[in-house]
């Protein structure tokens, strides 16, 4: 179990160089947005969802009101629902409080390994957690970091430091998309995405896009 849990958390370790960056932008983000540095750390530990904690600053930097915030972080997390159903079939019967730390650590890096490591068939529990609990303290590494230093932090935009978290999915996605359906659900979900993600409120063009690339990919099965 110990050796599983090691080896998850050590094949973990090349997306550090990813993850904090991301979260120093989050971090840059969130003091930005004028939250004090111990709410942004406290959101990476309790929340720990990249996405919807980028959403959530983002909203409060413009005065949204709190209904909106939680709806479009929900929707954001969706996609989590989705991962925890592809999992689940190769978990069988753990407890249930071991089931939801599961669920908390599972982030997008982490699922793109386990799923990799249980088609392999080496995939297990202790492996999962290793990896998410390797993500979990990059991800909470890289925000103190950034919070401590949020003026020395060049714009994330100008140093293209916004791309960091989706280039590091892409580059997890890839081995993917040798299956011909896998390429299908890809493409479609890509294509809607950049059209409807910047045209629809909150996290409703991600979700939307990735329940269209499920069905591509669900319908197109080899």
């Amino acid at each position: 179990m110990r050796s599983a849990f090691a080896k998850g958390f050590a094949e973990a370790l090349p997306l550090w160089m990813g993850v904090v960056p991301f979260a120093l932008v989050y971090a840059a983000a969130g003091r930005t947005a004028g939250l004090a540095a111990r709410d942004v750390q406290l959101m990476s530990l309790l929340v720990f969802a990249g996405g919807a904690q980028f959403t959530a600053v983002r909203l409060l930097a413009q005065g949204a009101p709190g209904v909106m915030l939680v709806a479009a972080t929900g929707l954001i997390n969706l996609r989590h629902v989705l991962y925890g159903l592809s999992l689940a079939p190769h978990l069988g019967r753990i407890r249930g409080w071991l089931r939801g730390l599961m669920a908390f650590l599972l982030v997008d890096e982490s699922y793109g390994l386990a799923v990799r490591a249980y088609l392999a068939g080496r995939g297990s529990v202790p492996y999962v957690l290793g990896l998410g609990t390797s993500m979990y303290l990059a991800w909470n590494l890289g925000t103190a970091v950034g919070s401590a230093s949020v003026a020395l932090l060049p714009d994330p935009r100008r140093a293209g430091l916004d791309l960091v978290f989706p280039l590091t999915f892409v580059a997890l996605l890839g081995p993917f998309l040798r299956r011909a359906n896998n390429r299908r659900a890809a493409l479609a979900a890509f294509l809607l995405g950049i059209v409807a993600v910047p045209s629809l409120p909150g996290g409703l063009g991600f979700v939307l896009a990735t329940l269209v690339g499920v069905l591509v990919g669900v319908w197109g099965h080899d």
